[in-house]
């Protein structure tokens, strides 16, 4: 029987994830590309801001819907036709949209892209596992995270530059171009798992939270979701998805450039800058948070409940003043963005150690389910807030700290919804045997040992 630990060769392991990195990354530009065309969009599609928000509702509700779908998909089918036919999905959305000029086919497009980038990081994070030893899945799978936001630096600097200077059509035509070459070469470079590796599975776990769950599963086994719904990790995983990741996508998706130069009086470069360092602040703490994750297996929910906490306070400090706020305040506020989503990552390990190697995939759709639900929910809601406030679309800061405040409602539904999880995961942990101590005790034990040492 084939080892289920021995890791595959590192060459071929790093290449099969290079390629579908490469994939991930044009997704996420596609994804983010229409929050720095905002304007653009508007003036093109001659719309309101509640009609511009509800183009990201639309990608971000397809990409949504997708998710579970596309998670079966890849327990049954694998990640290289997944990744290869959602890559020629995102190019015909952004051919669509660098063509049309109506809004219906607008949003058609949209949906396709959504349909497209749907299948991308979950792909990613299925081959992870796969491909590489248990211990190092959290921090590569962090690593995914910050790379893939590199798409969102193509966005802010290149494609918008190339929006600028050729057009709307020449911007997304381009977008598409990418696409067709890099899911060609997904097609090609990318395999499900290593070759003497064919009828098993990586095990899963990093720690002792959770007893290995590697079992010898043929491929094309068929996936029961009902066991993936009563796994209270599955849903740990979705609520810490949902709340760490909505904030930087409302902000990057679309809110942020209006935002920062309507409401903060930025230029759109320097607008474009501050998105630079929320993506680049990632190189940092993607690594960071995967090896507290990979060290640290039974305090990732304190590690995401810090993250969204000093998030909160960011977004809290920066709304409560009635003038624009200095260049470093703003910069510190889209570094929190950023340290959040990364804590959202968090997610799919819960999905990983709680969820048996079968139904990874699924699980792993459902967990990203969260983030995009409650990312539309919050974009949404933004520009409903900002069209009743204003519905000439002549905006002023008042007007973004109404509208921006909304996403505490988003906030409160899924802390709850966090909070209750855990407790349900903690339980079933318990009756599994392992027992997390109260961090006093921790605590306690930490600076008796200290004594004892001195």
């Amino acid at each position: 029987m084939p080892s289920l630990t021995a890791p595959a060769p590192a060459r071929a392991a790093y290449l099969v994830w290079a390629a579908a990195l490469a994939v991930y990354v044009v997704a996420v530009t596609g994804r983010t590309s229409l929050g720095v065309a905002g304007l653009q969009a508007a003036e093109r599609f001659d719309i309101s801001a509640t009609t511009l928000s509800l183009f990201s509702v639309v990608q971000l509700a397809v990409y949504a819907a997708a998710q579970v779908p596309v998670g079966v998909l890849l327990d049954r089918i694998g990640s290289r036709t997944v990744l290869a036919a959602g890559a020629l999905l995102l190019a015909a959305g952004q051919v669509m949209l660098a063509v049309v000029d109506t809004l219906p086919l607008a949003l058609a497009a949209r949906v396709l892209v959504g349909a497209g980038d749907a299948t991308a990081f979950v792909s990613v994070l299925r081959l992870v596992p796969a491909w590489f030893p248990a211990r190092r899945v959290p921090l590569l799978n962090q690593v995914t995270g910050l790379v893939g936001a590199t798409g969102q630096i193509l966005s802010a600097v290149p494609f918008m530059a190339l929006l600028l200077a050729a057009g709307w059509t020449t911007a997304f035509t381009s977008l598409a171009a990418l696409g067709v070459l890099l899911g060609t070469l997904a097609a090609v470079v990318v395999r499900d798992r290593p070759a003497r590796e064919r009828d098993s599975v990586q095990p899963v776990g990093t720690g002792p939270e959770v007893p290995p769950a590697a079992v010898a599963v043929p491929p094309r086994t068929r996936v029961p979701m009902r066991a993936v719904l009563r796994e209270p990790g599955t849903w740990l995983g979705f609520f810490t998805h949902f709340v760490g990741l909505f904030p930087a996508n409302t902000f990057t998706l679309l809110w942020g450039v209006p935002f920062l130069t309507a409401g903060q009086g930025l230029t759109p470069v320097a607008a474009s800058t501050l998105l630079t360092v929320a993506a680049l602040s990632g190189i940092v703490v993607g690594p960071v948070t995967g090896e507290l994750t990979a060290r640290h297996p039974l305090r990732r929910s304190w590690l995401v409940a810090g993250a969204v906490a000093a998030t909160i306070l960011g977004w809290a400090s920066v709304l409560a003043a009635s003038t624009p706020r200095p260049v470093w305040q703003l910069a510190l506020l889209v570094v929190l963005l950023t340290v959040s989503a990364t804590a959202s990552n968090v997610g799919f390990d819960f999905a990983r150690t709680f969820v048996p190697p079968a139904r990874l995939g699924t699980a792993t759709g459902l967990v990203n389910v969260g983030g995009f639900v409650a990312s539309l929910i919050s974009i949404y809601l933004v520009g409903l807030v900002l069209d009743l406030v204003r519905p000439d679309g002549d905006y002023v800061l008042d007007d973004f700290r109404l509208a921006l405040s909304t996403q505490a409602l988003v906030w409160a539904v899924g802390l709850t919804g966090f909070v209750l999880a855990r407790r349900a995961t903690r339980r079933r942990m318990a009756a599994r045997g392992v027992v997390v101590p109260p961090v006093r005790d921790v605590v306690a034990r930490i600076l008796a040992e200290r004594r004892d040492r001195s």
